[in-house]
């Protein structure tokens, strides 16, 4: 499988925060972008001051045939919940469910989760359950180096109980510098995983 051959919409989600989540949406979003327009949607986003901040996963992002949209943005680098938290709000999920699965015709849709798969957005409820109620698919992307199996199989895990499907895990060597590693961990989660298992080239 090819990056331009996943599905859409889709969900890139991560094992942990730091793992290269927007690297590679960013790479699916312009492979995609060669074919047909690509909206990419990020609902929640915490340390950063606004769209145009240079931090923003948002503005990464940007490139032709690229549309990017942005939903919650908090300043405090935590999880939805804390820094939601430190500013005084509450986060309307029913509403941020509503613009995430909001129809866009012609275009390829690319969703991009915050931290890993379980990170609290509420009291008592976490992406996970919040994002199970969509439906979509999602890749998992995994750094490459060590600790990497035991990461990708939990979250892969706590995905597939909950029925999501995964067309792909794809290990991201570059953001660990764990390019030889990388081959030999994907061989090793392969014979675990029944899906694709992707590793990253530069």
């Amino acid at each position: 499988m090819t990056l331009d051959q996943l599905p859409s919409p889709l969900w890139v989600l991560g094992t942990d925060t730091g793992v290269g989540k927007t690297y590679v949406a960013r790479r699916i979003a312009e492979a995609w972008a060669a074919h047909c327009p690509v909206v990419y949607r990020k609902p929640f986003q915490t340390g950063v001051t606004g769209q145009d901040d240079p931090e923003a996963d948002a503005f990464q992002l940007r490139g032709p045939g690229i549309q990017v949209e942005t939903g919650v943005l908090l300043r405090e680098p935590l999880s939805p919940l804390a820094a939601a938290e430190r500013e005084g709000r509450i986060l309307d999920l029913e509403a941020l469910r509503a613009w995430t699965l909001r129809p866009a015709p012609g275009a390829k849709v690319l969703l991009e989760g915050v931290g890993g798969v379980m990170v609290p957005l509420a009291p008592h409820r976490h992406f996970l359950a919040w994002a199970t109620e969509l439906k979509l698919p999602a890749v998992v992307v995994a750094r490459g180096g060590l600790g990497t199996l035991n990461h990708t199989l939990l979250t892969c895990e706590a995905l597939m109980m909950r029925g999501w499907s995964i067309p792909a895990v794809i290990l991201n060597p570059g953001v660990d510098r764990s390019h030889e590693a990388a081959q030999e961990n994907a061989a090793g989660l392969r014979r675990f995983l029944p899906v694709p298992v992707m590793v990253l080239e530069p």
